[in-house]
């Protein structure tokens, strides 16, 4: 059997000798945009972009006599990045050897990692029965004469992504040595200088915030009373300016509009204010993990009179001094048994365990911060104690019977419909799929017969594979949102013994406030019948 096309003559029956079904070889392709392809000037040059990736590799599969099974495309990830998830699936999808080859425009695309060519290419492909060729390097495992030549593409990669990556490092180092600003947004207070690269030059608006941040504090008011101070002035706070000035795209919450006790902290302990620049306190340690890495102040970089400072020297150490004199600033005192539980009734804001004298209990922030924001809330902790712990007492005893306790603590008797329904959706998608794949092999079929040229194969191809490809992301989603129904059915069911485990105490531990609680909302106190409003949400 002999077809003839555009590229020749092809003996099929022999090119596809260990191929499965219906003779032809399946094969898979594996696209991916480099950081080259973002330089090129058009979409036309070179492979500049998934698109013509896509393209170049169905007309050699077309040369070559393959079918195709699936195309899988990562945009925008790194060659040394392993969880890209259409390399995952590409990789599921071998080792359950749904198809016969693996192609690519260069190994590079697959990996730039030596470990991943050894541990895939020459290790685990040929036991799966995958062949895995590469056209711009001609990488072929069926070819064994050029093993050496793939393993040293590998080296030359890892070299390529070691280098780049010191490089990088090497730059950022520089540039700081000298003083240049390299983060992504200026400090607050300071604009990038348009005429200057990483030069510092001072906004005016922000600066006069921070002139008035270091005088309020010289005249005596306190980080939090200088928070509140900007707050009922509508001053927003740093992230809030950058959002209205169109540095930050994403919309913030509201109560990332407020000053907090820690932002006016860090804005007067910076030395930037005076002119100097502070850079390197963090950074990443191997490019392959990517681990963040916190270095201690002797390892910052810092460079003296960079840029024009806002805070002249003397108001500098004067504040300095003061903030020396106050030493020990308010902590925080620990939450005990509910920690990150407890929320104010009126703005949603998680309260905070407070200390005054003897007496503890948790108060709102954001009252503090912003009288107009909130009307506040406060509840004293042993009072706290008392109603959850009273509360449960009695919750555990109405469930004292057997099939009470089943009732009572059963999650959400929607679940199960909930999982049957996607559980249908999968199927659907999933019968959608089986037809995108028959689609796909109608179109090769109807190719080699005549039907159809080879170009409008390929654009159809590729239409019905990449529809393909965004059901499989849907069905994943889907099984994802079972295994969570799963895990939420699961996570009941041990409360339930915990539950029982609980039902005749009356003190209150951490484990049980974790297990048992979801949140506590607490509200102002009535003037007039003294009362505290308390809603206790719990886990069952």
């Amino acid at each position: 059997m002999t077809t003839a096309n555009n590229y020749g003559i092809m003996n099929l029956e022999t090119a596809c000798s260990i191929s499965k079904g219906d003779g032809r070889l399946k094969v898979a392709i594996y696209c991916r945009l480099s950081e080259e392809d973002r330089n090129k000037q058009t979409e036309t040059d070179d492979s500049g972009s998934i698109q013509n990736q896509k393209a170049m590799l169905m007309q050699y599969a077309i040369s070559q006599g393959w079918d195709l099974f699936d195309i899988y495309s990562d945009d925008d990830y790194a060659g040394s990045d392993r969880n890209r998830p259409q390399f995952k699936r590409l990789l599921a999808d071998a080792q359950a050897h749904k198809f016969d080859i693996i192609l690519c425009k260069t190994q590079s695309r697959f990996t730039r990692e030596l470990e991943l060519v050894e541990k895939y290419i020459h290790g685990l492909f040929p036991i799966w029965g995958i062949r895995f060729v590469s056209i711009v390097d001609n990488a072929d495992t069926d070819n064994k004469g050029n093993k050496k030549s793939r393993q040293i593409n590998g080296l030359v990669n890892e070299w390529f992504l070691e280098e780049l990556s010191e490089n990088i490092r090497s730059v950022k180092t520089s540039q700081r040595l000298r003083g240049y600003h390299i983060g992504s947004f200026a400090p607050y207070g300071y604009m990038k200088d348009p005429d200057e690269k990483g030069h510092l030059i001072i906004d005016p608006e922000a600066a006069k915030v921070i002139r008035k941040i270091f005088q309020l504090y010289l005249e005596g008011k306190g980080k939090q009373v200088i928070a509140r101070t900007l707050n009922e002035a509508g001053i927003p706070n740093p992230t809030e300016y950058k959002r209205q000035h169109g540095m930050v795209r994403n919309k913030k919450v509201q109560s990332s509009a407020l000053w907090g006790y820690f932002t006016i902290s860090s804005i007067l302990t910076n030395e930037v204010y005076i002119g100097n620049m502070i850079q390197g306190k963090t950074g990443v340690g191997n490019y392959k993990t990517q681990e963040k890495i916190t270095y201690t102040p002797d390892q910052w970089i810092v460079v003296n009179g960079t840029h024009e400072p806002i805070i002249d020297r003397e108001v500098w150490d004067k504040v300095q001094a003061l903030i020396a004199q106050k030493a020990t600033p308010g902590q925080k005192q620990p939450e005990g048994v509910f920690a990150r539980k407890v929320r104010c009734i009126h703005c949603g804001s998680r309260m905070h365990a407070v200390k005054n004298g003897k007496k503890r209990g948790f108060k709102c922030d954001r009252h503090t911060l912003s009288h107009d924001s909130c009307i506040g809330a406060y509840i004293s902790l042993p009072k706290l104690e008392r109603i959850v712990a009273a509360e449960l007492y009695v919750l555990s005893q109405e469930l004292l019977d057997e099939e009470a306790l089943e009732e009572g603590i059963n999650p959400f008797p929607e679940l199960a419909d909930m999982k049957k329904q996607i559980e249908d959706d999968i199927m659907s998608l999933e019968h959608e799929i089986d037809s995108s794949q028959t689609a796909i092999r109608t179109l090769y079929m109807s190719k080699i017969r005549g039907g159809i040229g080879e170009q409008e194969y390929i654009d159809q191809a590729i239409r019905v594979s990449e529809e393909k490809n965004f059901m499989e992301n849907k069905v994943a989603e889907l099984k994802e949102q079972i295994a969570e129904i799963e895990q939420t059915i699961a996570i009941y069911h041990n409360r339930k013994l915990l539950v029982r485990q609980y039902v005749d105490t009356r003190t209150l531990t951490k484990e049980m406030v974790s297990v048992l609680v979801d949140h506590i909302l607490v509200g102002r106190r009535d003037p007039v019948t003294k009362e505290t409003p308390i809603e206790i949400h719990w886990n069952f």
